[in-house]
């Protein structure tokens, strides 16, 4: 008698919730854990502060582009194989950043690391696979809320490691969850996609499809502004903390944690709210927290009243506030042509993210020695604004075409 094959063994069964998580945590934790290192990787490789800073914006940029071709390949091979990939060669390239000589090689290498934006893309299209419309928005509050607890802890974590061992601590561990990850993925994460027989040029042809469509930008352009303020944030705030406030590692890198726990509270309150408001007015909501947010820190900047609490501190509205919309945008871009869920989130997320890069290399330029927090608080707020316009472009597009919200 044939005994049958474990749950966790067979690779048509959809993965649990976890790996849904821990795919998108990866992706997360990689971007950010290493940030309150940036001072001193600056000093070990004897390069400009600016230099080392250019680690988020290139990956972030390369991380755009990777996801325009991850999603339509997820699309037309699986999405089993393609994380299963994305893992191997994210690995090859955080061992190589360990081993990297000098600030162009370490650079290089960090580029590689962004193959690991697969995680993000297909999360996001596994959710789709299993659901739909509102309810999906509310599962990715629900996974987004879980991951959010992995990137929460990463920069407090990167902080101590910096302090107790150096930069490279942080990648090496980077390395062993990588590992722990591709094993899950391997035991867990069955194929949820539907065979397309569509080629992989044929696929490509379906953008113009979804560029047309105003809805689909509508969606892009609030997730892109909403999280360009957080991009904007992570591309200053080491600069702010370190010579602004005289901070420690460890003090920027528990810091961090604040706008992580204001995210996870908003993933919770997209969850369980979603369904009920639906995916459009809770992503106004989102984008209008995160504005009051951010013209509360500007008011507070021009008033003299600038202190790293109220810096830090009013950033964890910034991360509720996207907690609350990024779930219910993402959800909207799938929503557009569900039968191409990993291409749209692919597309959406390559805009999302390019934009990011941008912002995060223009809080660097305006932040040259000497500077204070202001400029940073003025771009994170003038995003902010944006994210609400497109929010209003998204109801009153819905409206005229009869969508339900």
């Amino acid at each position: 008698m044939t005994l049958p094959r474990p749950r966790f063994l067979d690779p048509n069964t959809p993965p649990t919730l976890l790996t849904v998580i821990l795919i998108a945590g990866i992706s997360a934790l990689t971007m950010n854990i290493f940030l309150p290192s940036l001072p001193g990787m600056a000093a070990y490789f004897d390069a400009p502060y600016a230099l080392m800073q250019l680690s988020v914006a290139l990956y972030l940029g390369l991380s755009a582009l990777l996801q325009i071709v991850i999603g339509p390949i997820s699309d037309r091979f699986g999405r089993r194989p393609v994380m299963i990939g994305a893992m191997v060669l994210f690995l090859l390239a955080t061992l190589g950043t360990l081993l990297a000589p000098n600030a162009l090689v370490f650079l290089a290498f960090r580029m590689g690391q962004a193959i690991i934006a697969a995680g993000m893309v297909l999360s996001r299209a596994i959710v789709r696979d299993m659901v739909s419309g509102d309810r999906a928005a509310s599962m990715m509050g629900y996974v987004m809320m879980g991951m959010s607890l992995v990137p929460m802890i990463g920069p407090v974590i990167g902080g101590v490691l910096d302090e107790w061992f150096g930069w490279q601590a942080n990648f090496g561990l980077l390395l062993g969850l990588g590992v722990l990850v591709l094993i899950l993925v391997l035991r867990d994460q069955g194929e949820t996609a539907v065979p397309n027989t569509l080629s992989f040029r044929a696929q490509l042809r379906q953008y113009p499809t979804l560029f047309r469509s105003q809805r689909f930008w509508g969606y892009c352009l609030a997730a892109s502004f909403a999280s360009g303020c957080f991009f904007a944030y992570l591309g200053g705030a080491p600069y702010v903390g370190k010579f602004v406030f005289g901070l420690s590692s460890s003090q920027i890198g528990a810091l961090f944690a604040l706008t992580a726990l204001g995210y996870a509270f908003g993933n919770f309150f997209a969850g369980r709210y979603s369904v009920r408001l639906g995916m459009n007015r809770m992503v106004l909501l989102g984008t209008v927290v995160t504005t009051a947010a951010m013209a509360l820190l500007l008011a507070l900047s021009l008033g003299g009243l600038m202190t790293a609490a109220v810096f830090f501190g009013l950033t964890l509205f910034m991360g509720l506030g996207n907690g609350i919309a990024l779930p219910n945008a993402n959800a909207g871009i799938l929503s557009v042509r569900p039968g191409l869920a990993g291409t749209a989130s692919g597309l959406g997320g390559a805009i999302m993210i390019g934009g990011g890069a941008g912002l995060a290399a223009l809080a660097t330029a305006l932040l040259p020695d000497g500077a204070t927090e202001l400029p940073l608080v003025m771009l994170m707020l003038a995003t902010s604004v944006a994210s609400v316009l497109a929010s209003l472009w998204v109801i009153r597009r819905a409206r005229q075409v009869g969508v339900q919200e």
